[in-house]
């Protein structure tokens, strides 16, 4: 199997295990698209330059209370959940879902994906030391 069609299961598999979870996308820190795993709804380009934006405030946020790198950031709205991981220093898992999301259950679960995205797409892991 190619990486994309393993990055691929990983995104479905993730939808999958979460109920509500509408979509996900990966992109760059600058907000370029990666890939995306979702149906009819929102451009994944415009949720790639989103992520990238969470990120970008995170990050800073991160700096400013000197509590080290963004790791993730959930942003609720009253139609669904916008959800951003970092991958590395380098990429963004966004997690788009509905109002059913179920957040705690969605925070496990991906955590473990972007780690797996991590490994199969050779992007270093933040660790602190």
């Amino acid at each position: 199997m190619e990486t994309v069609d393993l990055v691929l299961a990983e995104l479905a598999r993730l939808r999958e295990l979460v109920s509500g979870v509408q979509g996900c996308v990966i992109a760059g820190v600058d907000g370029l698209l990666v890939l995306h795993d979702l149906g009819n709804g929102p451009e994944p380009h415009d949720l790639a330059a989103l992520a990238a934006a969470t990120f970008g405030v995170g990050r800073q946020c991160g700096l400013a209370l000197r509590h080290g790198a963004f790791r993730e950031s959930t942003l609720r709205s009253h139609n669904g959940y916008f959800t951003v991981y970092a991958i590395g220093d380098t990429a963004l898992l966004a997690v788009l879902g509905d109002e059913r999301l179920n957040v705690a259950r969605l925070h496990l679960e991906a955590r473990l994906v972007t780690a797996k995205l991590a490994e199969l797409t050779n992007i270093k892991v933040y660790e602190p030391e």
